[in-house]
């Protein structure tokens, strides 16, 4: 099935939408379309069999006009229809109301002076002037009063006659909608005024003065005019309202730059975006806005990231990192290679989910669709048979009349129309503004309905990478243990290194300066620095040589296999290791430094947003791949009670299964390929935007901004949204229920109360504003906010500690001593050395290398150099350095 989206023309309220989503239903099924009137726009999911051609005269039969929104490969070939954005549509249709509001304005204030001159006088103290008087007033001017009026309404009519030609056009067809209640209420008093005008020629040609009277005081001629008028400056403030629930939309396309600089032959080009391939050499200067998701690969720079994420500081770009499409670079000249381009680039993809969710349909609107549909032909009866009634029961034509016109156009479809699509829009651009994205309606209602929350671990709850979390030191300062750490991971790319060396920068520690670096896979790494430590330069004595020491790290393993005693550590070892951290022990050749350990912590926003769910009293349950161990600890520093640890993917849509079977609301949030199908078994699923687009293509939402806590404000937002919607809902129907009644005359024989044509009509457009006004109080609404940076939390985390202190002269109690050798031929040599060596006093440890013609020696004392030279030379070799 292909989800498309088609612009639809014609549309006026909710009975037009409702009456285009009937016939294209025929089609495709009923479940496969949707229609929005805010957005003028179909999303419609068909098979390969179903021609486009078919859905779009389907539109056309119905009386609307229908283009496919986008480019899209059919059977027929690959068509392009260029449509204007709905941004721009908002904008046109706002300019040419307000041009025909100024036209229907200027000749709406004669009309109305003329049919109410004396009125405004009396109300106003004021005297009619004599020239008014002469040409206006008496029987004798009759005509002439009736007959200027008539003049005056025609252009206004003219200039509103879209109302009209639209309303007559659907009354025919058997779709009457709004256009047609506004147009027969305005031509039935246009055409009853001109009735008028004949009688009362008739009356002055027969000296019939009584009849003269009569219909010179009942003429409605200014209310066939002010209906109109009125209706159109509803309308305008109705457009000039839906601008405002599109700036999210607008906002982010302009996000989207229109040409990007590459080379190509060697030459920098200007290039429409829409040209970028994948792989091409993008230049982006600073304030420029990037035409692409790639990678950096010369140049380093500062990135505004805060239009897609929310996120308020720059951050720092360098050749190697990402960049996203739609960021906006503040620092430097930087060149990167396109990865993503076109559709495929995150800044389209996040217009092209806004624009699919504004346009898309809650459940909720279901029931003001289903009304919307019978609503005008109902009005339509109620009209004519109020207007019976009351002829029936002695009253005047014209009282009649009156009261037919009035129910006419007071009805308003328009309300039940906007009151779903409006809340949606504003919610769904809201959202997007904050880095939430919410693919649908359908999805947006359902959230306010979850009471059950499902949280991933790694990624989701935590950082999803490891940082230091321990320092614990023996016998030495913790920045000399960071330091020594430094130098021996730094050559090193796996992640636990990075986590040491990230915090050594962290902590402006540089790294001690090492050489001869050798890695034991799984196991660790040894090194060895030629220069005395500061902490242990005046034990030196004075004769001796450089000394070097031998530095090693890894795990308990692999101190256990090189014979070092682990005794004084053991127990914080086993500590660390039962917290779920992975604990690395450091040595100057058998002597322990230190450990750090290192783990993927807790994101402080996940401890606010499993406090904030609670508060709204939703249960929060944690699902994880890792030990039970670990899991448990995770849960307890966030504070979830229940969690379930060691589960494999299947195993986490299966919980889910069981928790909706409980009758529970369930939302997944998630962000790696091991949680896309728990996203789709979900009622709700969360995919946090830094994962894997796996986890995104499943999700109904997408949290850009990787933080928990905009899963609250997702929650927070579709409660406000669905609240929104069913004000305004409740608005719609009572507005309709009690005006339909008050304009029928149901309260005229008990309290004199009715309404004139011209309240109707201005009470109609007011409906209307309300509903939408309404709707844009969403735009206030606040997001859960975390401002801390992940640095500054976890450096403020890191636990320092120092065990089994001794005295400083201890330090020394191991020495290392890198001789080199000259006259080591052969295995044997190796052996002769390594044994004259071993046997010297205060020797615990010796390693020979044939290829590095050296030996290095572990010593208990220190060892002059005559000394070593003297056991080289005895064993036949020479001592050269």
């Amino acid at each position: 099935m292909k989800k498309e989206t088609y612009s639809v023309t014609g549309m006026t309220c909710s009975a037009c939408s409702a009456r285009v989503e009937k016939a294209v239903a025929k089609i495709v099924g009923a479940e496969n379309v949707s229609v929005n009137l805010l957005t003028n726009s179909m999303q419609v999911k068909r098979s390969d069999d179903i021609p486009v051609s078919n859905i779009i005269d389907a539109v056309i039969n119905a009386g609307y006009g229908a283009s496919l929104g986008k480019k899209s490969s059919t059977k027929e070939g690959t068509q392009q229809v260029t449509e204007k954005n709905s941004e721009e549509n908002v904008d046109a249709e706002t300019s040419n109301l307000l041009k025909r509001l100024i036209g229907s304005i200027i000749f709406l204030i004669p009309t109305v002076y003329i049919a109410m001159h004396s009125m405004i006088a009396n109300i106003f103290g004021l005297e009619v002037p004599s020239i008014v008087a002469e040409i206006f007033d008496g029987r004798e001017n009759a005509i002439t009063f009736t007959f200027a009026q008539f003049l005056l309404i025609l252009p206004i009519m003219y200039i509103n006659r879209r109302y009209y030609v639209n309303g007559f056009k659907n009354l025919l067809r058997g779709a009457p909608n709004m256009d047609t209640l506004v147009g027969l209420g305005s031509m039935s008093a246009a055409i009853f005024g001109a009735f008028a005008l004949i009688r009362i020629g008739q009356g002055l040609g027969h000296g019939d003065l009584a009849l003269v009277d009569e219909y010179s005081q009942n003429l409605y001629f200014e209310s066939a005019g002010m209906i109109v008028t009125l209706i159109t400056v509803g309308k305008f403030f109705e457009a000039r309202a839906k601008g405002q629930t599109t700036r999210a939309v607008k906002a982010l396309m302009n996000l989207a730059p229109k040409m990007a600089s590459v080379m190509r032959d060697g030459e920098e080009i200007k290039i429409s975006v829409d040209e970028l391939q994948r792989g091409d050499e993008v230049l982006v200067r600073p304030g420029e806005i990037f035409a692409a998701d790639g990678i950096i690969f010369e140049g380093s720079t500062t990135v505004d990231e805060s239009a897609l994420t929310g996120e308020s500081l720059p951050v720092n770009k360098t050749v190697g990192e990402k960049v996203t499409s739609g960021t906006i670079n503040r620092g430097g000249f930087v060149k990167f290679h396109a990865v993503k381009v076109g559709e495929e680039s995150t800044i389209q993809k996040i217009i092209a989910l806004v624009e699919e969710a504004s346009a898309s349909k809650a459940p909720i609107a279901k029931l003001a669709d289903q009304v919307a549909g019978v609503f005008v032909p109902f009005v339509i009866f109620v009209a004519i048979a109020a207007g019976i009634f009351w002829i029936q029961n002695g009253a005047t034509v014209e009282f009649a009349f009156s009261i037919a016109v009035s129910i006419l156009v007071i009805s308003c479809p328009c309300a039940l129309g906007l009151a779903t699509p409006v809340a949606i829009m504003v919610g769904t651009g809201k959202g997007a503004e904050n880095g939430i994205l919410i693919k649908s309606g359908e999805a947006l209602q359902i959230a306010h309905e979850v009471d059950t929350v499902v949280v991933d671990k790694t990624g989701t709850l935590t950082e999803g990478k490891p940082f230091v979390t321990d320092v614990v030191t023996c016998d030495i300062s913790a920045d000399e243990l960071v330091k020594i750490a430094a130098g021996l991971e730094n050559k090193s790319e796996h992640p636990l290194a990075k986590a040491i060396t990230n915090y050594a920068a962290e902590k402006n520690i540089l790294p001690q300066e090492l050489s001869n670096f050798q890695a034991i896979f799984g196991r660790g790494v040894q090194a060895i620095s030629s220069k005395i430590k500061s902490l242990t330069a005046k034990f030196k004595p004075a004769d001796s040589t450089p000394q070097t020491q031998n530095y090693i790290c890894g795990n308990r393993k692999f101190f256990i296999e090189r014979g070092i005693n682990l005794d004084d550590v053991d127990e914080k070892i086993s500590a660390l290791s039962a917290e779920g951290k992975t604990p690395i022990i450091f040595a100057e050749g058998k002597k322990i430094l230190g450990i750090i350990a290192v783990a993927d912590v807790v994101k402080k926003s996940s401890i606010e947003a499993v406090g904030a769910f609670k508060n709204l009293g939703i249960n929060v349950v944690m699902m994880t791949g890792d030990n039970a161990g670990a899991a448990k600890k995770i849960s307890e520093q966030v504070g979830i009670e229940n969690f379930i640890a060691e589960i494999s993917p299947e195993g986490k849509a299966q919980e889910i299964s069981k928790l909706q079977a409980e009758g529970k609301k369930v939302a997944m949030i998630g962000d790696g390929v091991n949680d896309a199908p728990a996203l789709v078994k979900a009622d709700l699923g969360m995919a946090i935007g830094a994962g894997t687009d796996v986890a995104i293509e499943s999700a109904d939402a997408v949290l850009i901004k990787n933080n928990l806590l905009d899963a609250v404000s997702a929650i927070k937002l579709s409660r406000a949204v669905m609240r929104n919607i069913k004000q305004n809902l409740f608005w719609a129907f009572f507005y309709n229920v009690l005006a339909i009644p008050v304009a029928a005359g149901v309260f005229y024989s008990a309290f004199g109360l009715k309404l004139s044509p011209m309240i109707g009509a201005a009470a109609m457009s007011m409906s209307s504003i309300c509903v939408v006004m309404n709707a844009l109080r969403l735009k206030f609404f606040k997001v859960e906010r975390d401002d801390t940076t992940a640095t500054e939390n976890f450096s403020a985390q890191v636990n320092v500690e120092n065990i089994s202190p001794k005295k400083i002269e201890e330090v020394f109690t191991n020495m290392t001593t890198t001789l080199k050798i000259e006259g080591m031929m052969c295995k044997n040599c190796q052996k002769h050395v390594h044994d004259a060596l071993a046997k010297m006093d205060g020797v615990t440890d010796v390693e020979v290398s044939l290829e590095n013609k050296n030996a290095i020696v572990t010593s208990e004392k220190e060892i002059s150099t005559a000394d070593f030279e003297k056991v080289i030379a005895d064993a036949g070799y020479e001592l050269v350095g």
